[in-house]
């Protein structure tokens, strides 16, 4: 009797659960569906629509890297892995068909690119594109991760359930902006002079918001230092990382090493120059390519450095996030790279 009882109670304690479960499933569903064309991913955690399976005349490209790639404060089609699918598609030859999909996250330096190839096998991708290098610059007193240390942060690892499952949770991070939202008012302008925050609304073009993101690069540039001609100007001097850059040149060292294992190309593109400390790092990470990697033609480097002036508003509206107009830009100097690399 005690017997039948308890059952009866851990057959009703698990069905709650499950429809607890389907409900909170519900809602995330909902999240993602208002979220993800806008600021937020989609149940796989990348952002624009689901991919299907790679289709035979499909050559299949992901984009890794930090807030940048991702396209932040932008909306998913405004971001240049997007544009770069469309420059691709418009000069394809013999009918074949590119994809870009753009993996992309925010605060994540180069340390965080092998785990996101690694998640991301199942797209079946044919090339990758390695683009981060500002959050590795060491940003003293901006949020998490600290930014005056090594940057080992990978923020789809964050969730649980994502690590279990491959599903990302939405929920739980709409319901923190919102909290932050009802806790500090305008987002904007929640920034302190201990921390550098980075908000999506900074480039809607609202006078709160512009003010904000001036703010931001002003003070991106007291820590970043200037950028000057000579220094952008200047040629590799030396071979390999030095021991200020080598965690940063060691994780994209292991992010290479990882897709060309796995029979996969990749393109390692220099950003555009926002400081002298970018310049020294960026020409070290070339310094590590040519000697480690130039001898095969399954990985290609580019750089665009000086593609842009990141003091120009119109270009980076925070001194670090490009507007619409400037990913366009990116993509179109990326496209005939891509397209050699995946030819060859």
């Amino acid at each position: 009797m005690r017997i039948g009882r308890l059952l009866s109670r851990v057959l009703l304690l698990l069905g709650s659960f499950t429809m607890a479960g389907a409900v909170v499933l519900g809602v995330d569903f909902y999240a993602h569906k208002r979220t993800q064309n806008l600021s937020g991913v989609n149940i796989w955690g990348y952002r624009g629509p689901v991919v299907g399976p790679k289709q035979r005349d499909e050559a299949r490209i992901v984009v890794v890297g930090g807030s940048t790639a991702w396209g932040y404060g932008l909306r998913w089609d405004e971001s240049f892995p997007y544009d770069l699918e469309r420059r691709l598609n418009d000069r394809a030859l013999g009918g074949r068909r590119f994809s870009v999909v753009n993996l992309g996250a925010p605060m994540d330096g180069a340390y965080a690119m092998k785990f996101t190839l690694e998640d991301y096998r199942w797209l079946n991708y044919d090339a990758a594109i390695l683009y981060e290098g500002y959050n590795d610059l060491g940003l003293g007193g901006a949020p998490f991760p600290v930014r005056g240390s090594p940057n080992y942060h990978v923020w789809r690892h964050e969730t649980a359930v994502y690590r279990l499952t491959g599903y990302f949770p939405i929920f739980p991070l709409v319901f923190r902006e919102k909290a932050l939202s009802l806790a500090f008012g305008d987002l904007s302008a929640t920034h302190t002079t201990d921390a550098i925050r980075f908000t999506p609304d900074l480039a809607s073009g609202t006078a709160v918001a512009l003010k904000t993101a001036a703010d931001i690069a002003t003070r991106l540039e007291e820590q970043l230092g200037r950028l000057t001609p000579e220094a952008a100007a200047a040629e590799v001097s030396s071979v390999g990382c030095s021991d200020r850059w080598k965690q940063y040149c060691g994780s994209i060292y292991d992010a290479v090493s990882f897709a060309l294992a796995n029979g996969k190309k990749v393109l390692v593109v220099t950003q555009p120059y926002v400081s002298d400390r970018h310049v020294d790092q960026q020409n070290a990470l070339r310094s590590m390519l040519q000697e480690r990697f130039s001898s095969g033609k399954r990985v290609g480097y580019v750089n665009l450095g000086q593609l842009l002036d990141m003091r120009d508003r119109d270009v980076a509206f925070d001194g670090l996030h490009l507007s619409a107009a400037a990913n366009r830009r990116v993509a179109e100097a990326l496209v005939g790279h891509v397209r050699q690399l995946l030819l060859e």
